[in-house]
């Protein structure tokens, strides 16, 4: 019971990802900026602007549902820290693995996407009604492109288990070749899920303000923005496990990996980034349905003829 409670609380669970949350959001701001030729933030930008959030008055607008406003960011965290709990992190098994947590996973990733559309439309503001539309719309988008991502690659190592994945392909990592249509799929997916540029539709600045967060501030906008951070590492460490087998039964050296593997695909997230403009949002709608669909599809294809070729 002690362990467990340290697993949640301490590590890897919310202190460790807090702290590497405001680590990633840095590197990835960082990153961003040596792209532009800009300097970029200093290393503890994250954190002042985190103490900054939460030592202001949070204010809530008198139109609003004060207990849904007040409880959605509580619930997008516990979700995103659910689902890190059956991510490996030092090997390939997470700390409480079943047959099926591949689902469960990408389940408990939904939910934040979710708290922001009813945090936004329970504000009763206008732009935070039409950035939490915008937030629903988009989601029904890359959902389905990243979850046949996934299934691939699931398929081909016969587990629902992400433990089940990452042990497959850390014993046979020629295979790990065959999923590279997924990996593209998912990486672009994840720039949607995350809202990124040039997915950051539903937060367009100079359209709506923040979108579904215009009205929120204070602690509140505080818990959201430290979801986003962690939600970054999980998705990472989600695309990392199945997509990059680098494991070692080690522990210090399997955590190491973890990092190197989780800041690469903040690399690319980034790079990513930096060299696109916004869409609008049915040409994000229309690019997943028409391009990453089918390419994901086609990584479940592969993977089966490569599953039957292998059972022969």
């Amino acid at each position: 019971m002690v362990m467990t409670i340290f697993y949640i609380l301490v590590f890897p669970g919310f202190l460790f990802l807090s702290a590497y949350g405001l680590a990633v959001e840095f590197v990835d701001r960082k990153l961003y900026a040596r792209f532009q030729n800009r300097k970029g933030p200093p290393w503890f930008q994250p954190f002042a602007d985190f103490v900054k959030l939460i030592s202001k008055e949070t204010i809530i607008p008198a139109e609003a549902d004060r207990r849904m406003f007040k409880s959605l960011p509580v619930f997008a965290m516990t979700a995103v820290l659910t689902a890190s709990l059956y991510i490996p992190v030092w090997s390939t098994q997470s700390l409480f693995p079943f047959e099926g947590d591949v689902i469960v996973i990408l389940y408990l990733l939904t939910i934040p996407t979710l708290t922001f559309f009813l945090g936004g439309w329970h504000s009763s503001s206008l732009y935070s009604t039409l950035g939490s539309v915008r937030v629903l719309t988009q989601l029904f988008a890359y959902e389905v492109p990243l979850l046949m991502a996934i299934l691939g690659p699931a398929l081909l190592a016969g587990t629902w288990s992400l433990s089940g994945v990452s042990a497959f392909y850390a014993a046979n990592p020629i295979y790990a070749l065959v999923n590279i249509p997924g990996f593209v799929a998912a990486m672009i997916a994840a720039q949607g899920k995350l809202e990124r540029v040039p997915f950051d539709i539903p937060e367009a600045e100079t359209e709506i303000v923040a979108g579904a967060f215009t009205e929120y501030g204070g602690r509140l906008l505080a818990l959201f923005r430290m979801t986003i951070d962690i939600e970054m590492v999980v998705v990472a460490a989600l695309v990392s496990a199945i997509f990059i087998p680098l494991f070692s039964a080690n522990p210090w050296l399997g955590f190491l990996f973890f990092v190197i593997k989780t800041l690469f695909v903040v690399f690319l997230l980034a790079l990513f980034r930096s060299v696109m403009a916004r869409l609008r949002i049915e040409q994000m709608v229309r690019f997943c349905w028409r391009v990453l669909t089918p390419l994901a599809l086609v990584q479940i294809l592969i993977d089966l003829i490569v599953k039957g070729f292998v059972q022969l």
